[in-house]
């Protein structure tokens, strides 16, 4: 009985709440939605819907409004679940809005509000902070600094591989073992290595010698001063030698001097003698050497300025340098042919004097090359120019052809008839002698421009004044004579190097034979 009567119960108290559901639907589809509206003051803030009644919240700049009021179910879309009551929490930072629709005024217990706005890069993942200024210059910096810096080390790597090995000299160890260079650990002089590893070429020793000679000479006392760099007396192995440092600002000089010097068949007993060539770079700075014979009686200049000589002596000098010039021009055809050479930078500081009074061209520094084959002149590429008291008149006016060989070496002619005045002056005939001068010394001061030489070398076409005792003197004439065939102006009408050998020969054996009469 009591189970039926609890039955009983429920069932009436189900349908109670169906009646008044249906009742509260039928009163909405009736009289609709009763909502709170805050600007309707004529309808005591009431408004009805068919929707929903809704609340918002917005920001306009710094201003907040709320607003409450009917939402028009036929204006909502979708009308199950308007899109305008559903928002992304996220991004509602600046307007809200909440719907509602389960009894009328529901909307005045809608509490909608404003969300903080977050940084965009955290839209993403809320836990990633945003990178500082400093931290991204960083970022973008880095990469770009070490990729400089790569190239930075590489440049520097490539520029010093290319200073060592400009020469195309092998890098071979400070110290090389005897049984791999047995030439030098015998007891054989400079000149007898020479002789023994050049097999006649005259090319110069090996490289690898060359580099052992530089690494085992001592350095004495410098001996002279140039453009270049300092020349120095140095031993090798109690032998002397003449050491050549260029400053590393003349890095091609040096390439080009000792280039030349290794041309084959170029060695002569009247162009000073190579030995060896060699960078010393110890990181911090770079020498240039240029191992050379050593003269102990120094440049003609120097051996004039101390010295006079007979006509026999001043023959033996004259012969010995237009000798070792004609070798320097001459073109030697063959397999291992020698080309023509042109010293372009011909005067008495750069021609030694031997210990037998004959003398030995040297400093071949912007010394030309003439290629038969391609016809064309091989100029090297550097800074310096030629002695201006010693320039042809064609190379003062610039008219000089550059494409022509035989330019050169008409250059290099009214240089030795400079070469030769200066001599001619020291030689004393019946005690009698000029005191030493350069060429022009009373035309320009020590150390003339370009543009005073070519005032008194091309315009007023003065040339070293012939003292009158000369004439006297057959001797003595023969040389004014062929030193005025030397410096004509007109560069083609000048004589040839071997021309003015074998007039200087035929001069000495001239003077050779009116000796032996008088004997």
């Amino acid at each position: 009985m009591n189970s039926i009567f609890q039955y009983s119960m429920s069932s009436k108290k189900t349908c109670m709440l169906l009646a008044v559901g249906f009742l509260f639907t039928f009163s909405h589809s009736v009289n609709g939605l009763s909502c709170y509206c805050d600007i309707c003051a004529d309808s005591n803030y009431t408004c009805v819907t068919d929707g929903y009644c809704f609340t918002s919240i917005s920001k306009d700049t710094s201003v907040i409004r709320h607003s409450s009021r009917c939402l028009e179910n036929n204006i909502v879309i979708p009308r199950e679940k308007p899109l305008i009551c559903h928002y992304i929490k996220k991004h509602n930072d600046s307007f809200v809005t909440e719907c509602c629709k389960d009894y009328d005024f529901c909307n005045r217990d809608l509490k909608p509000t404003l969300h903080i706005k977050l940084p965009d890069d955290s839209l993403n993942d809320p836990k990633k902070e945003r990178l500082g200024k400093w931290e991204l210059a960083i970022i973008i910096a880095g990469p770009i600094g070490v990729v400089c810096l790569v190239v930075m080390l590489i440049m520097n790597f490539w520029a010093g591989s290319t200073k060592r090995h400009n020469i195309r000299y092998l890098r071979t160890p400070r110290i090389i073992a005897a049984d791999q260079q047995p030439i030098l650990t015998a007891a054989v002089s400079l000149r007898d290595m020479i002789e023994m590893t050049t097999s006649g070429s005259g090319s110069g020793l090996p490289l690898l010698v060359q580099r052992s000679i530089a690494r085992q000479i001592q350095l004495g006392v410098p001996i002279g001063k140039g453009r270049f760099g300092e020349v120095w007396q140095g031993k090798w192995r109690g032998e002397q030698v003449a050491v050549k440092i260029f400053s590393s600002r003349e890095e091609r000089s040096w390439f080009r001097e000792a280039e030349i010097y290794q041309t084959v068949m170029l060695r002569h007993d009247n162009i000073l003698g190579f030995i060896a060539a060699d960078n010393k770079d110890n990181g911090t700075w770079t020498q240039l050497w240029l191992i050379t014979d050593y003269h102990e009686n120094g440049s003609l200049f120097d051996f004039l300025n101390r010295s006079t000589v007979d006509t026999n002596g001043m023959i033996r000098i004259a012969l010995s340098i237009a000798t070792g010039l004609a070798h320097l021009h001459m073109e030697i055809v063959g397999t291992q042919g020698k080309p023509a050479i042109a010293h372009r930078d011909l005067k008495s500081k750069n021609i030694l004097v031997k210990s037998n009074g004959t003398c030995a061209i040297g400093d071949l520094g912007l010394a030309v090359r003439y290629d038969t084959s391609m016809d064309t002149v091989d100029i090297p590429l550097n800074h310096r120019v030629g002695t201006k008291r010693y320039m042809a008149p064609e190379v003062l006016e610039e008219t000089i052809n550059m494409n022509h060989f035989d330019s050169f070496k008409r250059g290099d002619i009214y240089a030795l008839g400079l070469i030769l005045w200066e001599v001619t002056r020291r030689c004393y005939v019946d005690n009698i002698h000029e005191e030493y001068q350069l060429p022009y010394y009373d035309s320009v001061p020590s150390d003339p421009t370009i543009d005073e030489m070519r005032k008194v070398v091309c315009l007023e076409m003065k040339r070293p004044p012939i003292p009158q005792r000369w004439n006297a003197y057959p001797c003595l004439q023969t040389m004014s004579k062929l030193m005025q065939e030397c410096w004509y102006h007109t560069a083609s009408a000048r004589l040839t190097a071997l021309r003015i050998k074998k007039t200087l020969a035929t001069l000495g054996a001239m003077q050779s034979h009116s000796i032996n009469i008088n004997i």
